[in-house]
């Protein structure tokens, strides 16, 4: 949904979606929830929290339709801050830590346990997804690309989200290359399919958590400490495929549910007074000046549309576009009349005492090129420079 939505309708949809997750937690999570009675295996909100987020931005973004100029011979797509990017990549990453953990609800009654294996697990699929993120990279690019390696480690901790409290060392290694892979894949067939996802939540949310529910029907073992698993396990441990099947069955009633309510959604509000997508004159001046009144470094070379006359928010948003390109306009138009000066006065002070130089000493002659080249840029017009130079030629002899 990025670049593309009004403020305003994207609050009221993210503050609705928040009630969509509502359902499925219960399904998870409550003792009286349909697929908890089953057995299904869902330790951090894997289905819950990524599966929904992720699925509803599939729909967002199918709906709206690619932003402008993003497809095409001339389509392009470009990451505005690698730094900002990789800050926010490390505040997730950190976080994470505590909402794996944190999961347990405590530490007493050995669910330290729990928690110290849920930390150890996080970071174990995070390194595995970062390190495949990075050989992806280079085997296809010949690069080490941020998004790569962003995309990489995202995906890897969604994937060993759900079974992070029971995962061994080595399980979560792999859980999470596996993951990284599975994501980065995805990322060529949606340029194909041209779905514009500039934030990466279908490889991230949809596809690694999609993973990360099926890996829990392989490679789960029964837990001795809290019975998270409910006395079953993996098909690699038990060679049943009923744990697979629940865990199967959750991820598709979730997901269509959260896309169905989510289609809807957008469909109302869409076609309510409020709107939702900009219009493509907004859209090509940016959220950023219309909706925030940020200027960013290249707001100066906007070309705007004389259609943005008619719109509310066009007033604010010419001002701060007018102010910057006419500073921008000054600026360069005082360096060139600066410039200009000063080859006039080095000009005249060449052709006008040709005679009277030849007889004054080197340190004179200096002193007069001195006062020339300094005071010719603070002068208004020729004739107050001729006054200047010929009033310190004289007293210089």
């Amino acid at each position: 949904m990025a670049e593309r939505v009004k403020l305003k309708s994207y609050i009221v949809f993210a503050s609705i979606v928040v009630l969509i997750f509502a359902l499925p937690a219960h399904w998870v999570w409550s003792p009286h929830g349909v697929f908890r009675k089953m057995g299904v295996v869902d330790f951090a909100g894997c289905a819950p929290v990524h599966l929904v987020g992720g699925v509803v931005g599939l729909v967002s973004t199918i709906y709206l339709k690619p932003r402008q100029n993003r497809f095409g011979p001339n389509g392009k797509s470009e990451m505005s801050s690698p730094t900002n990017a990789l800050l926010g990549t490390f505040m997730l990453w950190w976080g994470w830590l505590g909402f794996n953990t944190g999961c347990t609800w405590g530490i007493t009654g050995g669910r330290w346990r729990l928690a110290s294996r849920s930390a150890v697990s996080t970071m174990l699929s995070s390194i595995g997804g970062g390190v495949m993120s990075i050989i992806i990279s280079v085997v296809a690019t010949r690069k080490c690309h941020i998004n790569f390696l962003i995309d990489g480690l995202l995906s890897a901790l969604v994937s060993v989200t759900a079974i992070c409290a029971v995962a061994r060392p080595w399980q979560s290694l792999l859980i999470g290359m596996i993951g990284a892979t599975l994501a980065l894949s995805t990322v060529p067939l949606l340029e194909r399919l041209q779905i514009d996802d500039p934030v990466g939540i279908i490889p991230v949310h949809v596809v690694s958590s999609i993973w990360g529910m099926l890996a829990v029907g392989l490679f789960a073992k029964e837990d001795r400490v809290h019975d998270i698993t409910h006395g079953s396990a993996g098909l690699f441990y038990s060679g049943s495929f009923r744990l697979l099947g629940i865990q199967a069955l959750t991820t598709v009633a979730v997901s269509v549910w959260c896309a169905v309510i989510g289609f809807f959604l957008l469909l109302i509000i869409d076609k309510s007074p409020l709107g939702l997508r900009m219009s493509s004159a907004d859209e090509l001046i940016g959220a950023d000046v219309l909706e925030h009144g940020l200027t960013g470094h290249n707001i100066a070379g906007y070309d705007v549309e004389d259609t943005l006359k008619n719109t509310r928010a066009f007033g604010s948003a010419m001002q701060a576009l007018s102010k910057w390109k006419a500073i921008t306009r000054t600026s360069a138009i005082r360096r060139k009349e600066e410039e200009e000066r000063i080859k006039q006065a080095s000009s005249w002070l060449e052709h006008e005492q040709p005679i009277h130089e030849s007889h004054k000493p080197s340190s004179a002659r200096t002193s007069i090129s001195a006062v020339v080249l300094g005071n010719a840029s603070n002068c208004n017009g020729a004739q107050a420079r001729r006054q200047q130079l010929r009033r310190s030629y004289t007293t210089d002899v």
